[in-house]
This record gives structure tokens, sequence and C-alpha cells, in this order.
């Protein structure tokens, strides 16, 4: 039994609206895009603590940031898509699915020889296009010092002895080289196993970690695969997917988004100390939130920018997904103001400050401003009474508000070409 499904969030406001409640179609254009959106914290994220810190410290937070997420994330897809296993070919399928790899921004390409070995290679690497421009020093920082431990992490996520091994990167000689860089993936039986990073258990223990999912229980919308069970596909794209599993795949993007960042701050503590994480948590999400904000309207088609465009925005921004994670709630009030509310629930249950929320209490916070900014710079969050809340706000539009200013943190997302990045639509959804 399927029911209707909506390819835009057009027409009035609906606090009861969902992520099962859309199109396959525009499921998978969400998913690419909440996986960009992940992987371009770390845009906002590096610069943080390289203005303060400098390069050695942040060299140092990516790669722990990295090693200490991508085996729980990636473990986490394999099981909500039905793909575990102990072969290249499920190193494979993380890849096409996972916030480190955007698809098309980071454009991986496979060849799977064997279940012990396969190689890919990147037709277009846009965190190289990021940082060539700046020199090789920061190339070979990215390209060998950060990838060869976060690698290793993720294959050895999948095998213990699993390792990735460069056949070419950058710095690219001849210039221009293409493709970007190939590697190949294997399975070393003579080698010594991967170790876990100290900071992986403790970031194990996080709630995120092991939310649930609210899975729906039936397809709203025929075609595509149940999961990715099947064979390994090195052409696939979310279209292959069936709705279902669409809405599976952005949750638990979403909760990678949650991890990374976690993993991020810890670093951070681990790194620099408590202190540090204070100035930095407030200032790392306001940026990447307000362009998320930005690309989420055309992605489900949200025209305008009144109280019910920046109550859709705020419904759907993946930072407040999955709802099993963040109990969050939003109603429109009168033709200028909204209500936020966030119930207790496992955001706010973490116990500690390495999370966006922990940042969240009683006065106003310039991530949701710069949420609510991004549809009308008139906007602003003042915090409101609490009634059964743990924590609301009343969004407000003033006419006779000098507009708000885009806020600094949002130029560095915006450094990467990520920003404006164009999706393609590669094949149509598979019936």
């Amino acid at each position: 039994m399927t029911s209707a499904t909506r390819d835009a969030y057009d027409g009035p406001f609906d606090p009861a609206l969902s992520l099962a409640d859309f199109s396959r179609q525009t499921l998978a254009d969400l998913g690419r895009e909440t996986l960009l959106m992940g992987h371009l914290s770390g845009t906002c994220a590096s610069p943080l603590v390289m203005q303060d810190f400098g390069p050695e410290a942040s060299t140092a937070i990516s790669i722990e940031q990295w090693m200490g997420a991508s085996p729980i994330y990636s473990k986490r897809m394999q099981r909500a898509l039905g793909f575990e296993g102990t072969t290249v070919e499920t190193v494979f399928k993380n890849l096409q699915i996972e916030v480190g790899a955007p698809p098309q921004f980071m454009d991986f390409q496979f060849r799977l020889d064997r279940p012990t070995y396969g190689e890919f290679w990147l037709a277009h690497c846009g965190a190289l296009m990021d940082v060539e421009p700046h020199g090789e020093e920061g190339v070979r920082l990215m390209c060998h010092d950060i990838e060869d431990p976060t690698f290793d992490a993720t294959a050895a996520a999948v095998h213990r002895m699993m390792k990735m091994r460069p056949i070419h990167r950058p710095p690219r000689v001849p210039e221009g080289r293409y493709p970007h860089c190939h590697w190949k993936v294997y399975i070393d039986d003579i080698g010594e196993p991967a170790r876990d990073h100290p900071s992986l258990a403790e970031n194990q223990a996080a709630k995120i970690a092991s939310v649930g999912l609210d899975v729906p229980d039936e397809d709203r919308e025929p075609g595509g695969w149940e999961d990715y069970s099947g064979p390994f596909d090195a052409g696939f794209q979310f279209e292959d997917l069936g709705h279902r599993a669409l809405v599976i795949l952005n949750q638990e993007a979403a909760a990678q988004c949650h991890i990374l960042t976690r993993s991020y701050l810890r670093s951070v503590i681990n790194r620099l100390g408590v202190d540090a994480v204070g100035g930095i948590a407030p200032r790392h999400w306001v940026g990447i939130a307000a362009l998320a904000a930005q690309r989420l309207r055309p992605v489900l088609g949200i025209e305008g920018d009144d109280i019910e465009a920046i109550a859709k925005v705020f419904q759907f921004h993946p930072h407040f997904w999955p709802r099993t994670y963040v109990d969050f709630r939003i109603e429109v009030t009168s033709t200028r103001l909204a209500r936020i509310e966030i119930h207790d629930s496992p955001a706010l249950q973490e116990g500690d400050p390495l999370s966006w929320f922990a940042t969240l209490g009683e006065e106003t916070h310039p991530a949701l401003d710069a949420i609510a900014g991004a549809v009308n710079p008139r906007a602003r969050c003042i915090p409101a009474s609490r009634g059964g809340a743990a924590l609301a706000w009343e969004v407000r539009i003033d006419p006779s508000a000098a507009p708000r200013p885009d806020p600094e943190e949002l130029a560095l997302a915006q450094a990467s070409r990520g920003a404006a990045w164009q999706w393609i639509r590669r094949r149509p959804l598979r019936g």
C-alpha cells in the first residue's frame, strides 16, 4: 500500500510533515545535500583551530576527528542498509554513502576485482580543489598526513587487516594529473592488524552512537531497492534505493554529522583543553548552520522569506535530525511569529560539552539566528518560556529591524567550492 508523497515543500507549513512525506527523488537529493553539509563542517572547523593554535594542532585534530568517528558511523550505515561484511565490497559501499565522501563533490569511482582487492580513484576531489591553490604544503597535509591514518581507520572498521594504499596521489605530477588520486584497497594477510584510536571508545559511548531511527513501516512510493544488501554497484546512486531506505539513509546522514562533530570537539579537548571548546563549538555551528539553511531551500523548494518559510527550514534542517536523537518541534503562531521547542531527548542527555546542543541555554544563540537569518535577515530567535519543553525560543520577524549581516563564520564555510556545488542527477529513479 502506498500513499502520495511530495516533491517540494510548497503550500502551507505543516508541523506534522516528516521525511517520509517526501518523494524518492527529493529524498535522494536531500541525502546528498546532508552528506555534503557534514563534509563542509570540516571547512568551518579547521580554520577555527588554525587561527588560534596553528596548522600542527589543526592537522592533529583532523586526524583524531576522523579516526574517532568513521568506524562508528560506517558500522551504523552498514547495519541500517543491510550491507555488513568483511570484504572490500563493504568498504566500497561505505564510501558511496559517507560524510567523508559526499557523492560528486568527492567523485569516487570503483573497480572491484575480487573480495580481497579493489581500486578506487577520484574523478573529482572537491577537497583537493579547495586546498591545491594554496600550495603544496597544504596538499601534503591533507593527502598524506591526514588521509593515511584516516583511510586505514575506515577500512579497519570492516576488517582489521584491510589497508588503503596510494597508487598515485597529489601533489599532482605532472600538473593537472587525472584522476586526482588512485588507491588500492586490499586485505593484507601478513601485515599488522589496525588498532583503534584511543578516542574511538569514548565516542562509542555517546548516545548518538547507538541511537535508533524512526523507520517507516512501509514504502510510500514504489520502486528501488529495499536496502543495499545486493551486489556492489560501482555506479550506485541514491536513486537506486526505495523510499523506506532513503528515509533511513537521510536519518543516518544526519547522525553522521553529529558523530563527526562530537569527535571533532573531543579532539579539541584532548589537544587544546576544555576551555578551547567553549570558544570553538558555537562558532563552528554558526557557519555550517547558516550554509545548510541557505542550501536546503532549493532542495526542498522552500520559497519566500515569511515566517512559514523560516519554520520549514528549521523543520528539515539536518542539524535537528534524526528526531530520535533530538526532539525538535516548531509551530507557526502568527504571521510573524513561530515557536521552537526542544524536548528532553538524547541530544540533551550526553552530559558533556561535545555537541552543538551543549551550547544551547537560556540566552540567545547565534546559530539559531543564523538559520533564521538565512531566510529573512530581519528574523531573530529569542528565548521563551519553556512550558513543557527543555528549551524554547520565539522566532520573530521584525519589519522595522535593520537586516542582520551574514555571520562572519559563514565565510569560512563558503571558502569551499562545495558551498556553491550543483548536483547532477546521473540516472533516473530505479523501478
